[in-house]
């Protein structure tokens, strides 16, 4: 934290500096706090709960300041005047979050203080996804499971498979993706489909702007087996 003017040493006696901080929620919910000045780097949809924990004096009007910009630019492309700010990075980059807090007397023109707090860092991975060409939904708790994988910063995504007439089977989306026991499990109606070859449609969107558009055969292999070992 940087105090950037204090018109008297009275003034900082009466406000206390605000000590913000950012709350990190993954996809699978997963939390983190960050202190000011500190970096996180995760994969989108990111959200990132701001909050300045900045307290109201009686004497004094309180305005936050928090600038979102872009690591490679100067201009900031997010202006909020809130105390707590929720965001949701969806874009693959570098951000920079940086809070300002002004505390100015109501009734002393020239009694003001004024808070910089060093930047906190969120910084979105590039896209990626991946998509099996065969699994083995034979109960053996190995591959039981149709889905895609090495799956990173994916803001959108549906899935479907198909037979070979074109008669849609299954279907899932975001709330699938990335799931060892999510997916297709290898039925229609609740009965097993036969061995062979089946197609898969996935149509996603990366934060980074990449669109993917995959559409490949599928096989059903319920005989083979997955030997493991020590």
């Amino acid at each position: 934290m940087l105090l950037v003017c204090a018109a008297t040493m009275n003034a900082q006696s009466l406000v206390e500096a605000p000590v913000p901080e950012a709350l990190v929620i993954d996809k699978n919910g997963e939390e983190e706090y960050l202190t000011e000045g500190s970096s996180f780097t995760g994969e989108a949809p990111l959200t990132v709960k701001f909050q300045a924990h900045a307290d109201d004096y009686d004497d004094y009007t309180c305005v936050c300041t928090w600038k979102f910009t872009r690591d490679d630019e100067n201009t900031p492309f997010l202006t909020r005047y809130d105390e707590d700010v929720e965001y949701l990075f969806n874009e693959a980059g570098s951000f920079m979050v940086q809070l300002y807090v002004t505390y100015a007397h109501k009734t002393i023109d020239n009694l003001v203080l004024e808070y910089e707090y060093e930047p906190f860092q969120i910084v979105i991975s590039e896209s990626s996804l991946k998509v099996p060409n065969a699994f083995s939904p034979n109960g053996d708790g190995i591959n039981d499971y149709f889905n895609v994988f090495e799956v990173k910063s994916i803001i959108s995504f549906s899935a479907a498979i198909y037979n070979r007439w074109g008669q849609r089977l299954y279907k899932w989306g975001m709330d699938e993706m990335d799931c060892e026991s999510c997916g297709w499990d290898g039925t229609y109606n609740g009965s097993p489909v036969k061995d062979g070859v089946y197609y898969v449609v996935v149509q996603a969107r990366g934060a980074d702007g990449i669109n993917y558009d995959i559409r490949q055969a599928v096989n059903v292999l319920r005989g083979y087996i997955e030997e493991t070992s020590n």
